[in-house]
């Protein structure tokens, strides 16, 4: 069961304290919607407004004292800020954020996995609300001296296995991986290749078991030669795609993962002298706004990216306000978009031809 980052109630405390959180869930509604009460913000039924209204006097809520000490950012650290990709965990993130009258910090590690040296005592100056960590690794040290200032830590797409001291955000990769590859077996390809990103990322590790086990479900034999790395770029799936295209006996189908990747397989059909999907079906993975511009339109996996920011940015902020989470593991649900890219196999055709 996918847990919500909604069910967070105050820890237990000496002296009892009611937090945002803790009204937000006996109102039933989401912590961002109690703060645009409490700050007189537009846009919350008046119905609702009023029993928000009701619980905060019932129970006596203040703002914590101690807030003020904290600046009003989330800081975010990326491994790269150069894609769709980031942009729409980015806007989730600030969906959530701006009810608070809190601003999203954005930190760009350029391609490193961990921050630099000097960024802990760096983010312990700037004292933020709290820190989320996309695709980052953060070091056992560094997030005790978060943790010893009482800063809060989500990772979103953790790189290896969740540490269950740290809360996460991810996607059901593997079942995306999974409907991926049963969408081409369905339409009868066989020769079906997958071009994965770093295996040092959890995230592509499942979704290439996700494509195992799909062949292996319906009896089909996985060719090494099809199975292909490469950065998660259009210039890596350009680069692997010629490569497969090249083979003695070459995909009728690739499954990439993620759209930058496919769409880098697009350039290297059209390159050979093939078109999609007529000659080979494409798939990819994130369903970012160009899966639908390309042409033809693609069939992808859709990664729920702005639901995971905002999911990562409701934790951290319920965190902050004191509150503790029903779950330390959010994993929201990947769902197969079909379009214009994937159809049966044709007879088979040399690049070229």
């Amino acid at each position: 069961m996918t847990a919500s980052p909604h069910d967070s109630h105050a820890s237990p405390r000496p002296r009892r304290e009611v937090t945002l959180a803790h009204i937000a869930k006996l109102a039933g509604v989401s912590a961002p919607t109690v703060s645009k009460v409490i700050n007189g913000h537009p846009g919350v039924a008046s119905s609702t407004r009023r029993r928000i209204e009701d619980l905060v006097k019932e129970h006596g809520w203040r703002r914590r004292p101690d807030t003020t000490e904290s600046s009003a950012v989330v800081e975010v650290l990326f491994e790269s800020l150069d894609s769709l990709w980031a942009l729409e965990l980015i806007r989730g993130m600030d969906e959530v954020t701006q009810a608070y009258g809190i601003v999203v910090g954005l930190i760009d590690m350029r391609g490193r996995r961990s921050p630099h040296s000097g960024w802990i005592d760096q983010v312990l100056a700037r004292r933020p609300v709290g820190v989320i960590a996309v695709s980052a690794d953060i070091g056992e040290r560094q997030r005790a001296r978060l943790a010893s200032r009482s800063i809060p830590l989500i990772v979103v797409d953790p790189r290896g296995e969740p540490d269950h001291g740290v809360p996460s955000v991810g996607a059901t990769n593997w079942n995306g991986g999974l409907s991926a590859t049963r969408h081409l077996l369905e339409l009868g390809h066989r020769r079906i290749a997958m071009i994965n990103g770093p295996d040092t990322l959890m995230c592509c590790r499942a979704r290439l078991d996700g494509y195992r086990a799909a062949m292996d479900s319906a009896g089909v034999p996985v060719d090494p030669a099809l199975v292909r790395t490469g950065s998660l770029y259009v210039e890596g799936g350009r680069a692997n795609g010629k490569t497969l295209l090249e083979l003695p006996e070459p995909p009728t189908a690739v499954f990439a993962a993620n759209d930058l990747q496919a769409l880098g397989v697009y350039q290297a059909a059209h390159r050979a002298g093939l078109r999609v999907p007529e000659d080979l079906s494409v798939v990819g993975f994130d369903d970012l706004p160009l899966a639908q511009w390309a042409d033809p339109p693609m069939t992808t996996v859709r990664q729920p990216l702005r639901q995971m920011g905002t999911a990562a940015a409701e934790m951290v902020l319920a965190l902050a306000s004191g509150g503790a989470l029903a779950e330390d593991r959010v994993e929201l649900a990947t769902r197969l978009e079909v379009r214009s890219s994937t159809a049966a196999p044709a007879r088979p055709r040399r690049p070229g031809h």
